[in-house]
């Protein structure tokens, strides 16, 4: 049967649960055991594709076509399996699957009520997602004492009472301030978030300690001993601390292995190893992240930077983390800079000296008008100056408005979601996208495959493959009416959707540029440390050459 693993927050949110949360599946893994992610959000957004990024961080897209948390990414990039949408789950579906059930007459007789009714959903979910699974990890957002966790807790507690003590453990995840003015770890809001939890009837088993700094010995008994817990319940997972990539989330699984917190956890759960495990691998592309032998600069050109007085580079923490995973393989130090596409579009703003001493630019997916004029300044900087360049999804889009204006000499060439009147739609919005009117999971989303052209540069990175598979989160695509135009002026459309209307991959000959490659797919979601992106290690390769 399924043992379950529940996964809290205290103190602050954004503590680090999903971190944790996928480092414990990794190691359970590397044990021996099949292992799933689960993670619960408390908004009422039935998805996060309508969130803002730079509020709740980037949105993932899985296979299946969900638009959900961030954390999937982690959970993905961890345990190197496919994690289906329903493995996401909100206040907002959970009400909503209830409300739809009571019209549908399935309560006839009934009072619906917070408990059982939405309490069981929540359940029903939970059990669902983890069906096949050796071990079930569920990680309930936002931090314990937030009124909107209330009915996720008592669901946990539900599936304590159903399978028994013996297969639910549950971790709190906390942080452990150290005010400037005193300089001192305090404990106090650690043991608060303990205290919270047991006034919902749950006791933690392990307490996992976030902080910059590791936990001593004083205080990991301090919080033994309040939270009435035995020695070796308190864990501490200091801040992996280093420059730009070389902080990496990585050696996490690595450090809590050297606590013997699998172990801890398996004779929780009444498990034992399945394998030995074998960190090798793993330990090397950590170790090529942390230490490498060569080094390169690149900047990511993007919008959903800035959010009052503070930059959130979560906006894009996908592509970041594929960079690890590429500047790994190639035993190289990724040193990212963060530039504002709005920077690029001002009066007067020359990109040579905003993009100068870069090895490569990326243009990230994106929606609207802000900044576009920027990115498309980029665009051309790297196309005339033989720097490396790669588009993801809106960066494809933009670099073919840039070439219809430069090259095809299109005058007044746009994408009709900023111009819907413009006078060369050279990208339009699909034809079944136009009548519209909910836009929430909407869009083009999930996996879609391509079609490689045989010779190209994207093919080659494929490993030679005529077909991939890579996930999609769109609305517009390359206007049909220019393909001839493009095409006829020198640029490649190397993929192809499989009816071969949409173009999927774009690109310049090797003859005339070393790396110009966009994508209207986002390829950063398929990376990960030990199986890295194609498109990503290929521009991280191209940017390294002299």
């Amino acid at each position: 049967m399924t043992r379950y693993i529940v996964v809290v927050g205290g103190v602050i949110s954004g503590v680090g649960k999903g971190v944790a949360s996928a480092s414990m599946g990794r190691m359970l893994k590397e044990h021996g055991f099949s292992v799933t992610a689960v993670k619960i959000d408390p908004y009422i957004n039935c998805d996060a594709g309508t969130l803002r990024p730079t509020e709740h961080g980037e949105v993932w897209v899985t296979d299946d076509g969900g638009e959900t948390d961030q954390d999937l990414g982690n959970y993905e990039r961890f345990l190197d399996i496919s994690i289906p949408k329903a493995n996401n789950i909100t206040t907002g579906q959970i009400y909503r699957a209830v409300i739809e059930a009571e019209r549908r007459g399935e309560f006839l007789g009934e009072t619906v009520q917070f408990i059982p009714h939405i309490t069981n959903e929540i359940q029903r979910r939970i059990e669902k997602a983890s069906e096949g699974y050796d071990i079930s990890i569920v990680e309930i957002g936002g931090t314990v004492g937030d009124f909107e966790n209330i009915p996720f807790l008592f669901a946990a507690k539900s599936l304590e009472h159903k399978y028994g003590r013996e297969n639910v453990a549950y971790i709190l995840v906390t942080y452990l301030p150290i005010p400037s003015h005193i300089d001192e770890m305090k404990t106090k809001p650690t043991q608060l978030s303990a205290k919270l939890l047991l006034e919902n009837g749950i006791q933690p088993d392990f307490i996992l300690c976030r902080g910059k700094r590791a936990l001593d010995d004083v205080r990991k008994r301090k919080i033994e001993v309040y939270s009435n817990l035995s020695p070796g319940s308190v864990i501490s997972m200091p801040d992996a601390v280093g420059e730009g990539t070389a902080n990496t989330i990585y050696v996490i699984p690595l450090d809590l292995e050297k606590e013997e917190f699998a172990e801890r956890l398996m004779k929780r759960l009444g498990l034992e190893d399945k394998r030995k495990p074998d960190w090798n691998a793993w330990r090397g592309a950590v170790e090529r992240i942390t230490s490498p032998e060569r080094e390169t600069k690149i900047a990511i050109v993007g919008k959903y930077l800035d959010i009052g007085d503070y930059k959130l580079a979560d906006s894009y923490i996908s592509i970041n983390e594929a960079l690890k995973h590429s500047g790994s393989a190639c035993n190289a130090r990724v040193k990212l800079g963060w530039v504002d596409s709005k920077d690029l579009e001002k009066n007067g703003s020359d990109p040579r000296k905003v993009l100068a001493g870069y090895d490569g630019i990326i243009i990230p997916g994106g929606f609207g008008s802000t900044g576009v004029e920027g990115k498309i300044n980029a665009i051309r900087y790297c196309r005339e100056n033989n720097i490396p360049f790669l588009g993801l999804c809106y960066g494809l889009q933009l670099a073919v408005v840039e070439y219809s204006r430069n090259v095809c000499g299109l005058d007044g060439a746009n994408t009709t979601e900023i111009e819907p009147n413009a006078r060369h739609k050279v990208i339009d919005i699909l034809p079944e996208q136009r009548s519209v009117s909910n836009k929430g999971a909407t869009m083009r989303l999930g996996a879609y495959k391509a079609m490689l052209k045989e010779g190209t540069k994207v093919r080659g990175l494929y490993g030679g493959a005529a077909e991939v598979s890579e996930r999609h989160r769109h609305r517009y695509e390359v206007n049909p009416e220019y393909h001839s135009r493009l095409l006829e002026k020198g640029l490649l459309f190397s993929g192809m959707s499989p009816d071969g209307k949409l173009v999927e991959f774009i690109e310049l000959p090797e003859s005339g540029h070393k790396f110009f490659v966009a994508t209207q797919a986002h390829p950063e979601f398929k990376s990960s440390l030990m199986r890295p992106a194609p498109l990503f290690r290929g521009f991280v390769e191209s940017c390294l050459k002299e």
